[in-house]
């Protein structure tokens, strides 16, 4: 029999379903191949007990199925609260801590039958696409274990491509899904806002810039865990109505889609030239899927968006760690880039605020203009390979100099500013067999054309099928 860790989530699932397979067999699997690999990637922490995992495997080919999940190994984010397994979020702060109670994302990973086996390892609260932390260490790349895995959800990246995990959640502030997807030639989806709840905790307002989503090896298998954790919570005012099956609804004819290509936007991001080739002979496969496919460069300024982004993320970090951070002994904890965000947001006036999200408001005009032309927008999802893991963040990018740990991912922020459904796809290998990817993004609210684009794609190039040569 095939080994499970080698399936997709799909037909993991549907094996379960079956009886081909038990969920102890499939336990067994995954826990001995992250017994053989994590140790060396470094990709999946807080892992629970063999034994403990074991009986409930159990449990599970003796209950009724819940969902698509049931008896499928899970590790969540460790950003996510997972009650009575360690949420440490990257900082030493909060090393050791087990919630009492899971978050909303967990309650749905759960309630779908998957046996949550621990976490996935995270930069310390998500801050900058490197995932190293004091509390765990460095999360390595499976295509060459010298590279960084990208982040904030590197963790899952790796497993994934690793087969350590079938499917995997992660979220996205700033990239978070669709950088680490490039850097581990797998899929990360960021939704719509509004399509996957947040907690309801604090305020619910407000901050507009973050969301939860699924990642995976194939687009369906991404669209199965976007069925598992989408739906509306009528305790959030910005959630978005239940649609029909995200899943059923992806096969679907692309020809005559209008494709815009935005390449570096006219030379304001800086990214390596290989990068943008290989995202350019990624969108020849949507011309030979009878996309029109062509470049458009949009009538904005791109550094007022930058600016807007620096703002509106330094007033949700701040509004998220204020309490950590006046804290003397916690404050000695964070790293400096963390201080560095929450000291920008506790010197901002309101009307800072008021007017980035006017410049916000500007870009959505503009894209919303866009989007009557075109069906979807392409950007590339990094703006360089894996770098080496050693670095806290790359300091150059095409000989241009980064001023900030976060400006050599800038090139996700005209999504991330506006919440709209985007797609982090491979987009192949470059020269030395690294890895990247492009991001195909579309009006709010589409997220399944933008799953049905993806889909087409994955079915003419499958590079997540390309594993890593030492994982193989």
């Amino acid at each position: 029999m095939q080994d499970p860790s080698a399936l997709s989530a799909l037909d993991l699932s549907a094996a379960i379903s079956r009886g081909d397979l038990s969920c102890v067999e499939v336990t067994e699997a995954f826990l001995d191949r992250i017994d053989a690999l994590n140790p060396k990637l470094n990709a999946i922490v807080a892992l629970r007990p063999r034994d403990e995992l074991i009986a409930e495997a159990r449990a599970a080919d003796e209950a009724p199925r819940k969902g698509p999940l049931h008896g499928i190994p899970f590790a969540i984010k460790d950003l996510a609260d997972t009650a009575d397994i360690v949420t440490a979020r990257g900082s030493p702060i909060y090393a050791g801590h087990v919630p009492a109670y899971d978050s909303l994302l967990a309650e749905r990973i759960r309630a779908s039958g998957a046996i949550v086996i621990g976490k996935t390892n995270t930069p310390e609260f998500g801050m900058g696409s490197h995932t190293y932390n004091p509390v765990y260490g460095t999360t390595l790349n499976p295509y060459d274990m010298s590279k960084s895995a990208g982040g904030s959800s590197g963790g899952a990246g790796a497993a994934l491509a690793a087969r350590m995990l079938a499917v995997a959640d992660g979220s996205d502030m700033m990239g978070s899904l669709r950088n680490p997807a490039a850097f581990n030639n797998v899929y990360g989806f960021r939704p719509s806002f509004g399509r996957i709840p947040d907690d309801n905790a604090g305020d619910v307002y407000l901050h507009e810039l973050a969301t939860d989503g699924p990642m995976g090896r194939s687009v369906a298998d991404v669209a199965m865990l976007l069925d598992v954790l989408a739906g509306p919570d009528a305790r959030q005012p910005h959630t978005l109505p239940a649609e029909p099956s995200f899943l059923d609804r992806i096969e679907a004819p692309v020809k005559g889609r209008r494709i815009g290509w935005l390449g570096d936007w006219d030379g304001f991001f800086a990214i390596e030239p290989e990068v943008l080739r290989l995202c350019e002979q990624a969108l020849n496969v949507f011309s030979d899927l009878g996309c029109a496919v062509e470049p458009v460069t949009p009538d904005f300024y791109p550094q007022a968006m930058w600016d807007s982004w620096l703002t509106l993320r330094h007033w949700a970090i701040a509004s998220a760690r204020e309490a950590d951070y006046a804290d003397p002994a916690k404050r000695a904890m964070l790293k400096p880039e963390a201080i560095w965000e929450i000291e920008g947001g506790l010197n901002l006036s309101a009307l800072d605020v008021h007017k980035a999200s006017a410049v916000r408001s500007d870009w959505l005009r503009c894209v919303s203009k866009l989007f009557d032309s075109y069906d979807a927008l392409v950007l590339p999802s990094a703006q360089l390979f894996p770098f080496d893991a050693s670095l806290s963040w790359p300091a150059t990018i095409a000989n241009r100099a980064m001023e900030t740990y976060h400006q050599w991912m800038a090139v996700v922020v005209p999504v991330s500013l506006l919440g709209l459904p985007a797609l982090g796809a491979p987009a192949g290998f470059g020269a030395e067999g690294l890895p990247t990817g492009f991001q195909i993004f579309g009006r709010h609210g589409n997220d399944a054309r933008i799953l049905q684009l993806g889909q087409a794609y994955h079915k003419a190039t499958d590079w997540p099928g390309r594993r890593p040569p030492e994982f193989t």
